[in-house]
């Protein structure tokens, strides 16, 4: 649902109805009266700073939305949206960069709020080689990437499972944050062709669903279960909408590869 008026009361009445919090909800949440609230979405009363922050809390806005939701109502953003090669951000950069070298023969890279690939340690840099160069080219959406023709679908030996659980991530993410750009990314990656799976899942689909690739150099699949790194305290925009994903091997042939290679 995207959002249809960018006033105050819009945008609190669209992340209620995103959240399925009536105003008897979120008022007593926010710990403000229900007839103030009302006063506020309809445009009769105008909150201060702090009660919409109280009621971007029980809302779980992200902090772009809470942003958003200030500058509706005429305040300053309060939280920062920093490039990642500022001088405030080399801790942050540092620590990321930390992370995908530690993980290291094994795939590990990070993305912004869009999907789109901000760094990758080698080894899965060398994965994203096997996509056409045209999908490579900055900024490179790591799932269009993966599930475009052009890219590494035809090498995803198990191309259905892991597209149904990449749509359904993202559309969850759509859900969540109702970023219209992710909407469109959801729509167009829908829509590319994927044919039917030939393949069972493998013993580790049990518990979670592994990304089953050919090895682009030619010794067999190679199997990964992926994990998901976020900043739980980042008070900077740019900060907090950033993903680690990491891949670890979900058996011991593929483990045994890796390492061998490093």
């Amino acid at each position: 649902m995207e959002t249809q008026a960018h006033t105050v009361g819009g945008l609190l009445r669209d992340w209620r109805a995103r959240r399925r919090l009536s105003q008897l909800d979120l008022a007593c949440e926010a710990e403000v009266s229900t007839r103030h609230l009302s006063f506020i979405e309809c445009g009769r009363a105008s909150p201060s700073r702090d009660l919409l922050m109280r009621l971007a809390e029980p809302l779980a806005m992200p902090l772009r939305a809470q942003n958003e939701l200030l500058v509706a109502a005429g305040f300053a953003p309060v939280h920062r949206e920093s490039p990642m090669d500022a001088p405030d951000m080399a801790a942050a950069r540092a620590a990321v960069q930390g992370v995908l070298a530690a993980q290291s023969p094994f795939p590990a890279l990070a993305v912004d709020r869009h999907w789109n690939l901000v760094l990758a340690n080698a080894a899965a840099e060398a994965l994203l080689a096997g996509a056409d160069p045209q999908l490579r080219v900055a900024p490179v959406n790591v799932l269009r990437a993966t599930l475009h023709p052009l890219g590494l679908a035809g090498a995803i030996v198990n191309l259905a499972e892991w597209r149904h659980h990449v749509l359904a991530r993202l559309k969850g993410e759509v859900d969540r944050c109702a970023d219209p750009v992710l909407a469109a990314l959801h729509e167009e990656l829908s829509a590319l062709p994927c044919p039917a799976s030939r393949h069972p899942p493998v013993p580790v689909a049990r518990f979670a669903v592994p990304l089953v690739v050919r090895d682009p150099a030619g010794e067999g699949v190679l199997s990964f279960l992926s994990t998901t790194s976020v900043f739980g305290t980042a008070t900077d925009v740019t900060l907090a909408e950033l993903t680690l994903e990491c891949f670890y091997p979900a058996d011991e042939s593929t483990r045994r590869v890796l390492l061998g290679r490093a």
